[in-house]
Parts: structure tokens; C-alpha cells; sequence
């Protein structure tokens, strides 16, 4: 399925795990159905072949989670990614869930994560070239 402004998108299944009493999910099961949206995003963007990306170690600063909808036991999710804005130290992503066979609009998700220093603590700039293969996944 398309969703207007966004090149990316994957699909996965709610599974058992993640619904409550009510058969819906927990509402923290969204930040982590946004990290599976990530991690599918970056993959595809081959961040990994970026030197010194390995080493990298990204803190979530601040999540915005809207909820639309809830999904229930069985809904096939697909999330729709795309990179908002790329800062020094940080990326901003914005990630749509919506139902996979319907397209109807579940949650809305803006993350901010700034790569960060373990041993220092404090932010470091992005390794050349982040901006470019986000912006290229963006294009399609």
C-alpha cells in the first residue's frame, strides 16, 4: 500500500504477546512496533555500510505517540517511515501505523535520537553520509 510523503514501508503481525484483556495492544507495544520501523528503514538505507557506524549508540530524547485506533490480535500492521529532519547529532523520524489490508490510520510516532558518546555521555556529530542514503530511501 502507498501513503502519500512516504517511500518506506514494512509489515508485521500483532502478535499474542503484545494485546491485553481487551485483545488490543498495550499502548507500549507502539514505541516498540516505531523501533521495528526504524531498524527496517536504516537496513534498508545500508546505514551499516557507513564507517564508523557500528560504534554509533543512539538515545531516544524525546517520543511523541499519537494514537488514532487501537489494532487488535491478527492485524497485520504496516509502518511507513521517513526521516523528518537530520540534525549535527540527531535524526527525527517520523513513522506512520496503519492497518495493512484497510490503510486506515492508527498512530502517529515522532522519535528524536541523538547518537551519543557512551564513555562521555554527550553528543556527537553523524557520520558523513547519513543524510545522504536517509534522503535517497525518502526518494524511493
Amino acid at each position: 500500500m502507498k501513503r502519500p510523503g512516504f517511500a518506506f514501508a514494512t509489515r508485521f503481525r500483532v502478535r499474542y504477546s503484545e494485546i491485553d484483556g481487551q485483545k488490543i495492544v498495550f499502548n507500549s507495544r507502539y514505541l516498540e512496533y516505531a523501533d521495528v520501523a526504524i531498524t527496517d528503514y536504516w537496513e534498508r538505507a545500508e546505514m551499516d555500510l557507513l564507517p564508523g557506524w557500528h560504534g554509533l549508540e543512539f538515545n531516544i530524547v524525546r517520543a511523541l505517540v499519537e494514537y488514532k485506533r487501537p489494532f487488535r490480535l491478527g492485524d497485520t500492521v504496516e509502518a511507513f517511515a521517513r526521516t523528518a529532519r537530520v540534525g549535527t547529532s540527531s535524526l527525527t523520524t517520523e513513522i506512520h501505523l496503519c492497518h495493512a489490508e484497510t490503510g486506515e490510520l492508527h498512530a502517529t510516532i515522532e522519535l528524536v535520537n541523538v547518537n551519543v558518546d557512551l564513555n562521555s555521555r554527550r553528543a556527537v556529530p553523524l557520520p558523513t553520509g547519513v543524510r545522504e542514503r536517509l534522503a535517497a530511501v525518502d526518494a524511493g
